[in-house]
């Protein structure tokens, strides 16, 4: 969970949920199977996520502003230190490749992005524009790493 990071436009959504908040969603998060690491900032964040993924893994990165603000998306795609997954499937022809692409996302080593709310009572909301996250998030993935900002914190499933 990330302390200080304000990503949205909407400014009933920019508001940085408490101290107090964050503990108590880390702890439902937990209890409902979800391990949570609090970072006071971006570049802990980041720090955080390259400890958790070593270099040479495979990753597939979900689309996130998060990862691409924090400077995540460019050095796991551009660095060499990893095995990328989406570079790799932009390549490929979709008529051609389509399986091979749906294989390559649908069972990543590594699978990363954001959730678009978190309950504080431990649950995550997630939208797909095209979905290609959503089944190595569900069940594919060797290992799902969300990067999530206090903005994002919300009361239930209907404010989120």
């Amino acid at each position: 969970m990330l302390k200080d990071i304000t990503l949205t436009a909407n400014m009933e959504f920019a508001k940085l949920a408490s101290d107090e908040q964050i503990e108590h969603t880390a702890k439902a998060l937990e209890a409902n199977g979800i391990h949570t690491v609090i970072a006071e900032n971006g570049e802990e964040a980041k720090r955080i996520f390259f400890e958790l993924v070593p270099e040479g893994s495979e990753v597939f990165l979900g689309a996130s502003v998060t990862l691409e603000t924090l400077g995540i998306k460019d050095e796991i795609d551009k660095s060499g230190r990893f095995d990328s997954l989406r570079p790799k499937m932009f390549a490929m022809n979709r008529e051609t490749h389509g399986r091979e692409i749906r294989k390559l996302g649908g069972a990543p080593d590594y699978t990363a992005g954001s959730v678009h709310a978190v309950t504080e009572d431990g649950s995550v909301l997630i939208a797909s524009n095209t979905g290609s996250q959503l089944g190595p998030y569900a069940s594919g993935a060797g290992k799902v790493i969300w990067v999530v900002g206090a903005q994002k914190i919300v009361k239930d499933l209907n404010e989120g």
